[in-house]
């Protein structure tokens, strides 16, 4: 904008699956998360920019003058789509601390964290439990996802690991999805499943908990591009000792020439041609 104090920020989300609620375009409670993360520092546009889902004022005057406090805000202004889109899992959380009954106790609600994909939230009076359905596009993510999720529920048992969240990975749905649409319960990489207790959501808990669950997909991707490309390195420092092995097979075609050039020889006479092929 033409002031310099001012900047706005304009947030394009995925495309919700038929199954999500997405009142006027945000997930339910957005508005708020929103007003709650920024209060006095952004200002929320209605209608947003076209092509957008939300766009928000910035206003830098008011931001804190202590460095540590700016960058903090900073970090948490980056974290936008992640307080937007989480919205409606706090909201289910917070339930779950205040020992509070929600309006959607036992029943199965879609979050969108994808296009047109979601995970679910299943929300009981001592605990709430949190579907993913694993979906990739490239059969090689398929096949390094699931390894790589099998090996995080067995992480999961190690003794340092007590204290988290237990976490449960199966090949088909487990029986919390039996009343969500066909499509939506589709994954070609397994389905993991968390089971969240009040101790996972005291205090400053709630927002470790909310953004870890609400980046999980993410999580997963990134590691799976990380190990895709480790093996692709190994592949590559092994093609090229293999190379270099080859190459040192080769003969000195410059040394055979300068041997075969300082060779001489001598004419022998019948006579001594034919003592030589009896001796």
């Amino acid at each position: 904008m033409k002031n310099p104090h001012l900047l706005l920020l304009s947030l394009s989300l995925p495309t919700p699956p038929p199954e999500t609620d997405f009142p006027g375009g945000l997930p339910s409670g957005a508005i708020e998360a929103v007003k709650t993360a920024y209060a006095g520092v952004v200002q929320i546009l209605d209608p947003p920019r076209d092509g957008f889902n939300l766009t928000l004022k910035l206003n830098f005057s008011k931001f804190p003058p202590d460095e540590e406090r700016r960058q903090a805000l900073l970090v948490k202004i980056a974290s936008v789509r992640e307080i937007v889109l989480g919205a409606p899992l706090r909201a289910l959380l917070k339930h779950l601390t205040s020992k509070t009954i929600s309006s959607d106790m036992d029943r199965l609600v879609a979050l969108v964290h994808r296009p047109n994909e979601s995970f679910f939230v299943i929300p009981q009076m001592e605990k709430v439990i949190v579907v993913f359905p694993m979906r990739f596009k490239d059969s090689i993510d398929t096949v390094l996802a699931t390894s790589f999720l099998q090996e995080f529920v067995q992480a999961r048992r190690t003794a340092g690991l007590n204290n988290a969240p237990p976490c449960l990975w199966s090949s088909s749905p487990p029986l919390e999805l039996k009343k969500a649409p066909a499509e939506a319960s589709l994954a070609n990489a397994g389905f993991v499943s968390f089971v969240i207790f009040p101790r996972h959501v005291e205090g400053k808990k709630l927002d470790r908990t909310v953004s870890s669950l609400s980046t999980f997909h993410a999580y997963v991707s990134y590691h799976v591009k990380c190990s895709e490309g480790f093996m692709h390195t190994r592949m590559r420092r092994r093609v090229e000792s293999l190379i270099q092995a080859l190459d040192r097979a080769k003969p000195d075609v410059e040394k055979s020439k300068n041997l075969a050039n300082n060779r001489s020889f001598k004419r022998l006479s019948l006579k001594e041609a034919h003592a030589n092929s009896h001796s």
